[in-house]
């Protein structure tokens, strides 16, 4: 009865893409607004077709915000325990409706551990971004010392 037919993982899915489609696109488009033009007509102008500008050059201009609304829909995603829970069916369960029902009866050390997991994965995540930022940053100091140099 319903569409999907049942309850489960399709419908979870579709409630989860339907929260945070609008949080991406708010931020997907500021960052489309803030872009220059000018590159993407320029590589037209030199003959790249629309699905090669779009991917040369547009998309790793909005990458860093692809990948914050990516961030923030995860976010959303793992915290929204009410909207799982009217979502699942049956057999269909997600780990925040797992943890819930788990710390209902009691703290243990199952909770514990995958707290310690989430803790050390996010730790790790940073500083693994961190370290790629800090790199990044020192080559392109680096290619404009270097340009400025020949100049």
């Amino acid at each position: 009865f319903g569409w999907p037919k049942g309850r489960g993982m399709v419908t979870i899915w579709i409630g989860h893409v339907m929260l945070c489609v609008s949080y991406v696109a708010i931020i997907v488009q500021s960052r489309v607004k803030e872009m220059n033009k000018s590159l993407e007509e320029a590589a037209l102008d030199l003959g790249a077709t629309p699905l090669k500008v779009f991917f040369v050059v547009t998309l790793p201009l909005i990458s860093q915000a692809l990948l914050s609304g990516w961030l923030l829909s995860f976010t959303l995603s793992i915290d929204d325990l009410v909207l799982s829970a009217f979502l699942s069916g049956p057999g269909s369960t997600t780990l925040p409706l797992v943890v819930f029902s788990r710390v209902r009866l009691g703290l243990n050390p199952e909770m514990n551990a995958l707290a310690t997991l989430f803790i050390t994965a996010v730790t790790i995540g940073v500083i693994v971004v961190n370290r790629m930022m800090i790199a990044r940053e020192r080559r392109r100091m680096a290619d404009m010392k270097a340009a400025f140099a020949v100049a």
